[in-house]
């Protein structure tokens, strides 16, 4: 009974034929939660289109989804209406301020509002990727620091701006100033292998958020896009077989393309610090997750660590030119 599906319904509206046209992999019984402008709404799929539920109803039913996510918002106005909202219909646990630039008073402020507003929340705010910032956001009200300042497959920040920190450093400085103060911090962004995670939370991550290594996943949510491509073989006459491959969009939220879809545009005062990407799609999650779990659980026995937040202690780290044997291929 609980929801399957998040996505934006107005990017499934087709004007053409006057219908939504749903996602790829939503059936027809799926429930599905959509937060578009600044209030939650709950359907289910039918034959004949989309019906609404009453709130009261749903919520009854889907409650758990709030209790293990995060209402991730900016620090507008606005962002604060909508979570009074949430808090009305008792779904208010877990709040991420997610912004790209934590660099200011400005933003200590406004966490400080939400921890005064709502002081029973889980508050994770960023992003920032210094010691002194994550100490400062903590004692403004946070209880988990976003740590990663240009590290994400997605985003051009270091390229456009030449600011940004490398992230293994950020994540041991940041912990360890998070630590001190009873706080915690997540590692956001930079994980390219399985190995990375568990390299984060040596370093002394609390939580680690993956983007590039989820995209392109069936619950991905991402557009589809179907390519004709070879597949590296030759018929007898030398011409290349040709395959039609599915392909998903994958897009940085500073690049033109989020701006766009978001924001009503990229402002002229504003550079576009992110990439958007098609990446051949990669089936379903469940499996990559579990090779994640694996390499992690794997990790733990390797060094002796019985708890995750063990992991730290037993780890030690070494500069090294290449981290495996690549002879047969990467």
């Amino acid at each position: 009974d609980g929801i399957a599906i998040c996505f934006l319904l107005n990017s499934c509206w087709n004007e053409d034929n006057n219908r939504f046209e749903l996602p790829s992999g939503v059936k027809v019984g799926s429930k599905v939660i959509e937060f578009q402008e600044t209030y939650p709404q709950y359907f289910e799929i039918k034959n004949d289109g989309l019906q609404s539920y009453s709130s009261e109803l749903h919520l009854k039913k889907n409650k758990d989804v709030f209790d293990s996510s995060f209402v991730s918002i900016g620090s507008s106005a606005d962002s604060l209406d909508f979570l009074k909202k949430l808090d009305a219909e008792g779904l208010l646990g877990k709040v991420c301020l997610d912004i790209a630039n934590g660099y200011s008073k400005a933003f200590c402020n406004f966490v400080a509002k939400i921890r005064d507003s709502f002081p029973d929340v889980l508050l994770m705010a960023g992003n920032v990727a210094t010691p002194e910032m994550t100490e400062d956001i903590l004692l403004s009200g946070a209880d988990i620091v976003k740590i990663g300042i240009g590290p994400g497959s997605g985003c051009t920040t270091r390229k456009i701006t030449g600011v940004g920190y490398p992230q293994l450093s950020a994540v041991i400085e940041c912990a360890d100033a998070a630590h001190g103060v009873g706080g915690m911090i997540c590692a956001d962004g930079g994980c390219v292998v399985p190995a990375d995670i568990s390299k984060a939370f040596g370093a002394g991550a609390d939580f680690v958020m993956l983007g590039g290594m989820l995209a392109a996943h069936d619950e991905s949510g991402g557009e589809v896009f179907k390519k004709t491509i070879t597949d590296g073989t030759f018929d007898e006459k030398g011409c290349p077989h040709l395959i039609e491959q599915e392909y998903r969009a994958f897009y940085g939220m500073s690049s033109q393309t989020a701006q766009e879809k978001y924001y009503g545009g990229l402002k002229k005062y504003r550079a576009s610090e992110g990439r958007s990407v098609q990446l051949p799609s990669r089936g379903p999650v469940d499996k990559t997750i579990l090779e994640f779990l694996g390499g992690i659980r794997s990790m733990m026995t390797y060094i002796g660590a019985s708890r995750l937040k063990d992991v730290p202690k037993c780890t030690t780290f070494v500069r090294v030119r290449n981290q495996y044997n690549t002879i047969y291929g990467k």
